[in-house]
């Protein structure tokens, strides 16, 4: 057995060993920002930085929210390219001595292929009727696999021809790179717009809980920390971990409550063809309607009152908060873990004081797939405009024996009457 780890040792540090230093990314901090704070040690810089840069975000994040359901879209795509961008850089950084052949331009052609048959599926889905009236995208969207299939093949075939025998372990390594980084990368974008669609709430919830879980449990870490957290992160303590939890659950159940009374966010983004943009007007479902409940025996001591009126929504949000700030940060041990391998600090410098754009989205990539599939499992029903949508699409005579079993159906449960025979 002792040999056995021995062995193993020796692979790593040999592993170690292979993997070449990364040259630390330069400071980006304004002028400004280091002559105002230049007095100070260098954690309280670090945290006047971090929270001037987070205040600024924030701020942006809620001008393009009031900019609509497309800018927030063309955000994602954004984040996403630049997530992609940094990770693939890591590698090529990591390999560059190597002198690869067609890395890069295959790892952003396999991302071109990726996202042209993502975004080709949320067209397909959502925008049949105005892809009804053009016939150019009819034909893009009548064979969109097919053509996806064909593309992401010629990548294939590329990165097969591009093989060069003292190098192929290396080729087939990043050639694993690229796709694991579209799989967690492209993958969980695709997912979050889903659930944008669903209602800008499912978007903005779960994305504002994963910031306030960060930024709280920082706060308690800054100012109370005091026990380590996990290995892999040193700087995260279980001060700042239990103090995130209970924030985020406060802070979720009140931002549930207060996006819950307006249409704008409650109601599914929807686009209409006759004003050809997206539009969220709806009759709101019963999951944003307020409903009253009886509390529990000690809640009834403790607030002096029977019941309670609550839209369905927050105690859905308690769920939300809940992996946001349990399980949510381990997506960020896990891009500790992968940093540490790599030797480096941060994904890039893209931004002051937190790094690159991964290192601030490395927990919403998990949030985004348990959202989607919280709302599959939980919430979602049949969607009466999507079915619409798929049917004017089809042909007449399809169109037609559709409505006929529709009317003997409804006839049936007694909702149609028949039609009186003359």
């Amino acid at each position: 057995e002792t040999d056995i780890d021995d062995r193993y040792g020796d692979l790593d540090s040999r592993i170690d060993s292979d993997i070449p230093e990364i040259p630390p990314s330069s400071d980006r901090t304004p002028e400004i920002l280091k002559k105002a704070l230049s007095g100070l040690s260098s954690r309280w810089k670090n945290w006047w930085i971090r929270g001037i840069l987070t205040l600024t975000m924030i701020s942006l994040f809620f001008l393009i929210i009031y900019m609509g359901s497309f800018m927030l879209m063309l955000l994602v795509l954004g984040i996403q390219v630049k997530c992609f961008h940094e990770i693939i850089t890591i590698g090529y950084r990591v390999y560059h001595s190597y002198d690869l052949p067609w890395f890069r331009t295959l790892s952003w052609y396999f991302l071109l292929c990726v996202n042209y048959f993502f975004y080709g599926e949320t067209v397909a889905d959502y925008f049949a009727t105005f892809v009804q009236r053009e016939e150019q995208l009819q034909f893009l969207i009548r064979y969109h696999r097919f053509i996806s299939f064909a593309l992401y093949l010629a990548g294939f075939c590329m990165f097969v021809l591009s093989l060069v025998k003292k190098h192929c372990r290396l080729q087939f390594y990043m050639f694993a790179w690229t796709h694991v980084t579209l799989l967690i990368i492209v993958t969980q974008s695709h997912l979050v717009i889903q659930s944008l669609f669903e209602g800008m709430i499912w978007f903005l919830l779960p994305i504002s809980s994963v910031i306030c879980n960060d930024i709280t449990a920082y706060l308690f870490g800054f100012f109370f920390g005091r026990t380590p957290l996990i290995k892999l992160s040193p700087k995260k303590t279980w001060e700042g971990f239990i103090g995130g939890f209970f924030s985020t659950v406060v802070f979720g159940f009140i931002a549930a409550y207060v996006l819950s009374k307006y249409q704008y966010f409650v109601c599914p983004v929807e686009y209409r063809s006759d004003v050809n943009s997206f539009v969220t007007e709806c009759e709101p479902s019963e999951l944003f309607q307020l409903q009253n409940y009886s509390l529990p025996p000690f809640l009834k001591a403790v607030l002096r009152q029977e019941r309670v009126s609550l839209y369905p929504f927050q105690i859905h949000s308690i769920a939300l908060s809940t992996f946001a700030s349990l399980i949510g940060p381990f997506g960020g041990f896990f891009a500790s873990g992968f940093k540490r391998a790599f030797k480096i600090k941060d994904f890039a410098n893209t931004i002051p004081g937190h790094g690159g754009i991964m290192d601030r989205f490395d927990c919403q990539y998990l949030m985004a797939t348990f959202v989607h599939v919280y709302i599959a499992s939980f919430i979602r029903g049949p969607n009466p405009s999507k079915v619409l949508q798929q049917l004017l699409v089809l042909q007449p005579e399809h169109q037609l024996n559709i409505y006929k079993t529709l009317k003997i159906h409804l006839i049936e449960k007694g909702i149609l009457q028949p039609a009186l025979k003359v």
